[in-house]
């Protein structure tokens, strides 16, 4: 079979650009509903930190996980916690948001080796005995809860000045909410990127003479 191999490639395609246009398009909506409710964000997003540090705690003492790695993982969410001082205006350059990025990237390696390796598993019974092993299921709801919730909201919560993540004409004096006014709009992270990507997309399609301006006659 030669055409239906294509065919099956052509809707994976497909399919991944539309759950990639989904979730870009839930990500704004959900970032537009922060900056209508900073105040109640910030009080859920601070009881989330406190909820997972009570969880990775409990798994420590409780399932026998790593405690290096359980103290790592506090001491992330601690980080995380200190974000949220001037919640939801961020900084890039913030020495405190640097780190919160490097213990995301630094959590997610140390876990990933920590559940690949069998024998870095130490709970009561034999750590070759496949029965004592967590599930594919429970490995996967450790990193979404444990892992990946926090900064994933906090990415999606924390706003951005305009002049972080310029979008195209951002620069043009006569635009309104422009530098020249003096005032720096402020923005959810999520929508700057995603504005800008578009931006970006559009720009290029009109380079490579995709999208022609129409002429008047």
């Amino acid at each position: 079979m030669w055409i239906l191999p294509l065919v099956g490639y052509i809707g994976l395609g497909l399919g991944f650009g539309f759950l990639t246009l989904a979730i870009a398009s839930g990500l704004y909506y959900l970032s537009e509903l922060v900056e209508e409710h900073t105040v109640f964000a910030k009080k859920l997003l601070t009881r989330l930190i406190y909820a997972v540090i009570t969880l990775q705690a409990l798994l420590c003492l409780i399932d026998g996980f790593s405690f290096w790695l359980s103290l790592l993982s506090i001491v992330s969410h601690v980080v995380y916690l200190g974000n949220m001082r001037k919640f939801p205006i961020v900084k890039l350059s913030d020495p405190l948001f640097i780190t919160s990025c490097v213990l995301v990237l630094l959590n997610h390696y140390v876990w990933f080796t920590h559940f690949s390796t069998s024998t870095l598993m130490s709970y009561p019974a034999s750590r070759y005995d496949p029965s004592t092993l967590p599930t594919f299921t429970e490995i996967a709801s450790y990193f979404g809860l444990c892992v990946w919730l926090v900064p994933f909201s906090l990415f999606v919560s924390l706003s951005a000045s305009d002049n972080v993540l310029p979008t195209m004409g951002s620069e043009d004096p006569g635009m309104p909410g422009s530098g020249a006014q003096g005032k720096s709009k402020r923005q959810g992270m999520v929508k700057v990127v995603v504005d800008t990507v578009r931006e970006w997309i559009g720009e290029l399609g009109r380079l490579a003479g995709w999208s022609r301006p129409e002429r008047g006659f």
